[in-house]
């Protein structure tokens, strides 16, 4: 007996010491809990969905699991990706081209890909300046407000229809002349006239107040002529390590969102309502019910021309890594849903 137990204490300390060593991967942490942030806006009303109902809950509750989400509220992608990579955060939510530079960036080691599309909402290139006309007409005296200027949402999908325009090696064109500016300041800007902003490249739903508050504000073009029609705005995206090793919490997340899309098609001015709540929004309901029932709007998990961003992002050297379709950079519970 003693002979044994000293074996077994023996085999006890040689895994202890192999696990310090790393040789023995360690436990996984126990399922159960997710750490969500999300950005400001419209394009984010899939979450608010998932939040307000409880839907998180609700279908861990049907695995046999008690899920214990806590919500972040975040601006802008850099701080979303320290924030994962930190370990700070389990699923973050940005652009379609920030969520591509992290997995193009993580390839082999944290393995970043996205969980699932958040909807296809358009970006309108606005300007008050009576002389712009067309990309063509803007210099070095015109001012461009994006949120992260030369690396966001607005700015990647203004390289891509620069390069198509002016040629690859010219892709950075308008980077010079871009100014990070929030939507709100960047919109007001617009709005009052006057400032050395005379052009935005704008979400929902500041376009919709900008075009409504001043005549002299149009459009320039907007994300879906850019990319061929419509097209994914921002996407929620995890690390492989939370991935695998909470499965349930994954799976129960991931139905949540699907549920959340549903309930948004079945009934859009309960969706409208849910925003504003969810949000404390001030802008009037009659204008959160037409951007949610806005046919241009589609909220839905399925991704839509997201490859388009991969492809082009890696001609123009962006990504180093070249995708073979959208489901290199999604994980698989995603391909039961439609996806481009």
């Amino acid at each position: 007996m003693a002979g044994r137990d000293g074996q077994k204490g023996q085999r006890w300390r040689s895994l202890a010491a192999a696990t310090l060593l790393g040789l023995v991967p360690l436990m996984a942490q126990a399922e159960g809990k997710i750490r969500i942030a999300q950005q400001f806006g419209i394009g984010y009303l899939i979450l608010d969905v998932v939040r307000d109902q409880q839907l998180i809950e609700k279908h861990g509750k049907q695995q046999g699991l008690d899920v214990q989400v806590e919500w972040a509220a975040i601006s802008g992608a850099t701080a979303m990706n320290e924030a994962l990579l930190a370990g700070s955060l389990d699923v973050v939510s940005a652009g379609v081209p920030p969520m591509l530079t992290l997995w193009d960036r993580t390839r082999g080691k944290q393995n970043v890909k996205a969980v699932a599309a958040l909807g296809s909402l358009p970006n309108y290139l606005l300007t008050n300046s009576p002389s712009v006309k067309t990309l063509k007409d803007l210099g070095e005296k015109d001012r461009i407000a994006v949120p992260a200027a030369g690396v966001g949402f607005q700015s990647r999908t203004l390289q891509i229809e620069t390069a198509r325009v002016f040629g690859k090696d010219d892709f950075k064109r308008f980077d010079k002349i871009s100014v990070s500016l929030p939507h709100p300041e960047a919109t007001a800007a617009l709005i009052a006239g006057g400032s050395e902003i005379n052009t935005h490249f704008s979400s929902a739903p500041f376009y919709y107040q900008a075009l409504a508050s001043n005549p002299n504000i149009r459009k320039l073009i907007s994300s879906y002529d850019i990319l061929g029609g419509p097209a994914t705005f921002n996407v929620l995206y995890t690390t492989q390590k939370f991935h695998d090793e909470n499965p349930k919490t994954y799976k129960a997340f991931y139905n949540a969102l699907v549920e959340a899309a549903q309930i948004i098609k079945a009934d859009k001015a309960k969706a409208a309502e849910i925003f504003i709540r969810v949000q404390k929004s001030k802008l009037a309901p009659e204008l959160v019910r037409k951007i949610v029932e806005d046919p241009e709007n589609d909220f839905t998990v399925s991704p839509h021309r997201s490859f388009v961003y991969a492809n082009e992002l890696e001609k123009l050297g962006v990504l180093k890594n070249k995708a073979a379709s959208w489901k290199d950079y999604f994980f698989e519970e995603a391909y039961a849903q439609p996806g481009s």
